[in-house]
């Protein structure tokens, strides 16, 4: 096996490493999607329209279950498979920028994949908001060699556009809704419609052309709608739709709750994970109660609960009194890099430094972004720390051991903390208070988001799952871009789930 992040910097892929065949891959022409665009910001307005004028996903979604349905689909909304008690499957998140970032994914995962029953992707599949012509470079180019079925549940980009390209190409071609009645004028509700951004009327118009880069009968699959159960081997695979604000309506949420009935081991796949950056985020259900509520409740029996949104990996094995839940962060598979320097020392629901792990690590994000802006500022020599530098800053601060052990050279200057903190990197618990200036949540919301990078190392990560009748093993695979990690994946994370 080769070296990961934690052995070594070369298996975090910085180096002189040669460059990964996945452009190989690619299109001539790929899309450089930048979210500090107007345009791309404009086009995906809907996010700030909901929040200002009220969320209109539940009424839509419920209009697309009842369309399915209508159509067939089952009621319980399950997928009954006939996988064997030993199996395995892949979860990836965050896929579809279609470029450099996605495509480095791609030759890691089909080596690792192989084998796998199928693929489970969780939140966001096309960026930045749906658009049915965009899934043949965003999914069935980069997909098109994977032999197994792909579900798929709807992130918040999937609705920029009311979900019709993810419903076209997941749920049997399902056609657009019909138009609603127009609200009162002079309204919220009739301020949110005039400005809603709505896809191009021939928006789709290559998709059939698309869909042959993945049409061998055994590639196929057809879920029931943008949530779903599947029954597989000993296992159910329950994926929810946090739809734009990353809630649940009513009506799922009653779904949810009867669906994670019984006594069978149950994984939760969501687009909003409930542990991240050191925070529970446990996702409210209209009406009352959360999604949390539902995994904490013994008599659900679930294992795991795999979350997407958030463009890293990290973990937090939580005890429920008495049993360990593991609380995965999966959304390194193909979008720009969410840093993890950001994330403070954590101490979360009785999970500590020595229980958490992320990737990339923390002083290899440092380490990336320090790069980023030094190039983008045109200061690199001030800026742009060495990765032995960023880890010995980063446990500095956070009062940590090093995952990797930074190098004799490595020393901690008025520079190094300078550009640390610059960068928003988090600290100790018992100093947050004193550090008033809001850096970390300035830089997140508004540096990260712009920082789409096209050479290696890109920290992109994907999951594989081996079920059998007691125990899961899940594993994180990384892929940096470079030549090595591709033909041979280093495991980052492994952990083995009991499920008896």
């Amino acid at each position: 096996m080769s070296d990961s992040s934690r052995d070594t910097a070369e298996g975090a892929g910085w180096g002189a490493a040669e460059h990964g065949a996945y452009r190989a891959l690619m299109p001539a022409r790929t899309e450089q999607l930048s979210w500090l665009s107007p345009k791309t910001l404009w086009a995906a307005r809907n996010g700030v329209l909901a929040s200002l004028f009220g969320d209109p996903t539940g009424r839509t979604r419920a209009r697309w279950v009842a369309q399915r349905e209508a159509a067939g689909a089952p009621a319980d909304k399950v997928v009954r498979r006939d996988d064997p008690d030993h199996f395995s499957f892949l979860v990836i998140g965050d896929t579809g920028e279609g470029d450099d970032p996605q495509y480095a994914v791609v030759p890691g995962l089909l080596k690792e994949g192989r084998d796998t029953r199928f693929a489970v992707l969780a939140s966001d599949v096309i960026y930045p908001v749906g658009s049915a012509d965009d899934y043949a470079t965003k999914f069935f180019r980069p997909y098109r060699d994977y032999p197994a079925p792909v579900y798929a549940i709807p992130g918040n980009h999937d609705w920029y556009e009311d979900l019709g390209g993810f419903m076209r190409v997941f749920c049997d071609d399902a056609p657009p809704l019909p138009p609603e009645p127009a609200p009162r004028p002079l309204t919220g509700a009739w301020l949110r419609t005039r400005l809603w951004h709505r896809p191009r009327p021939d928006d789709g118009r290559h998709l059939d052309e698309a869909r042959a880069m993945r049409s061998a009968p055994a590639q196929q699959a057809v879920q029931p709608g943008p949530y779903w159960a599947i029954d597989a081997g000993p296992v159910r695979i329950v994926g929810i739709d946090t739809g734009l604000l990353g809630t649940l309506d009513a009506e799922q949420g009653a779904w949810l709750r009867e669906v994670s009935r019984g006594p069978r081991p149950k994984i939760l796949v969501t687009g909003s994970p409930l542990y991240v950056d050191g925070e529970h985020h446990p996702c409210a259900i209209e009406g009352g109660g959360t999604v949390d509520d539902i995994v904490r409740d013994p008599a659900h029996r679930y294992v795991a609960a795999i979350g997407g949104d958030i463009h890293n990996y990290q973990r937090y094995p939580v005890d429920v009194d008495g049993r360990t839940v593991q609380y995965v962060v999966a959304g390194g598979g193909g979008a720009f890099m969410h840093a993890t320097h950001t994330i403070p020392r954590v101490s979360v629901a009785g999970v500590t430094e020595d229980d958490f792990r992320c990737y990339p690590l923390r002083g290899d994000s440092l380490a990336f972004y320090s790069g980023l802006y030094g190039r983008r500022l045109r200061l690199r020599r001030f800026f742009t720390l060495t990765e032995a530098e960023a880890t010995s800053v980063i446990a500095e601060r956070l009062g940590i051991r090093p995952a990797r052990a930074p190098g004799p050279t490595a020393r901690v200057t008025r520079r190094t903390r300078l550009i640390a903190g610059l960068l928003g990197t988090g600290r100790r618990p018992d100093r947050r208070k004193r550090f008033r200036l809001p850096v970390r949540k300035i830089y997140t919301q508004l540096f990260s988001p712009g920082s789409a990078t096209y050479d290696p190392p890109f920290f992109k990560c994907f999951l594989r799952l081996d079920v059998a009748p007691d125990a899961v093993r899940l594993r994180c695979y990384a892929a940096t871009g470079n030549r090595a990690q591709e033909v041979d994946p280093p495991v980052e994370d492994e952990v083995t789930i009991p499920l008896v």
